[in-house]
């Protein structure tokens, strides 16, 4: 336990709990919503804003944060039109920032950064600034999920039903794609890029074993992401492992073992 006595493990513990609530809620949107593939094509994008940032010598994660949500917004516009399939948009943004940041990252002078922690996270590099945005986007998703829940989960559930009610479905739409670009781009430090879409889609389909609410997924999906994270945390610094991938490992297989047992109990009843 004299790990628990550093600087670099306690700001990696804050930034798993701060990372499963924003996850917890937005997760659920996207599970209920079914943008589990959507959200894959905004993770690879934003490896775009990644390259520009290093190219350029600024943030690479406020570049990051730019550009999926530029490439979120992207995707939903081109997904609204006509003459454009849904998937054809996600494919042309998600090969588009992938290929930008390989260009960017190779024509960058001097000392190329570790592309790795960006690609499959490294929690104990989480600093003080990443738990700022952190703590800044949980407060402002628990505001958003607050003030307007009932229109969520009605374009979550139902959207040609809620425009029926005349309710704000594009911006509802739009708003929730900005949330996810940013929540996406705020755990690259702790899952990287490869593994940023299994936080917010495992703690959910654990959850959503236990109950259909949307309320109470929300609540049990932070409970099981705070839980797969802090686990997995443990794991990687006992193992020597990278974070991302033990935090992901950890939490399949809970969920594995968790629908095997649902499954074997309503068999036996």
């Amino acid at each position: 336990m004299e790990i628990l006595g550093y600087e670099f493990f306690q700001n990696a513990l804050i930034g798993s709990l701060l990372a499963s609530i924003v996850c917890g809620f937005v997760g659920t949107y996207i599970v209920t919503r079914r943008l589990v593939f959507i959200s894959g094509g905004i993770t690879h994008a934003s490896f775009g804003g990644i390259g520009l940032g290093v190219y350029f010598g600024i943030s690479p994660i406020l570049a990051a944060l730019l550009f999926a949500v530029a490439s979120a917004c992207g995707v939903q516009w081109m997904a609204g039109r006509k003459d454009v399939r849904e998937d054809s948009a996600i494919a042309l943004f998600w090969t588009f920032g992938m290929s930008i940041g390989i260009i960017c990252c190779f024509m960058t002078p001097g000392f190329m950064p570790d592309l790795s922690s960006y690609l499959f996270g490294n929690i104990l590099t989480v600093g003080r600034p990443d738990l700022l945005l952190l703590a800044f986007l949980a407060v402002a998703v628990a505001a958003v999920f607050t003030l307007l829940m009932r229109p969520i989960v009605s374009v979550a559930f139902d959207p040609v039903f809620a425009r029926s009610q005349r309710l704000p479905v594009a911006a509802i739409e739009y708003l929730m794609m900005v949330l996810i670009a940013m929540t996406i781009v705020s755990t690259l430090r702790m899952v990287g890029i490869v593994l940023a879409i299994s936080l917010l889609t495992i703690p959910q389909m654990s959850a959503n074993l236990f109950t259909y609410s949307f309320r109470r997924m929300i609540l049990l999906s932070i409970l099981f992401g705070s839980v797969y994270c802090i686990a997995g945390l443990f794991i990687s610094y006992w193992l020597n492992v990278p974070s991302g991938a033990a935090i992901i490992f950890f939490s399949i297989l809970i969920y594995t073992a968790l629908k095997t047992i649902k499954t074997l109990y309503f068999k036996l009843n």
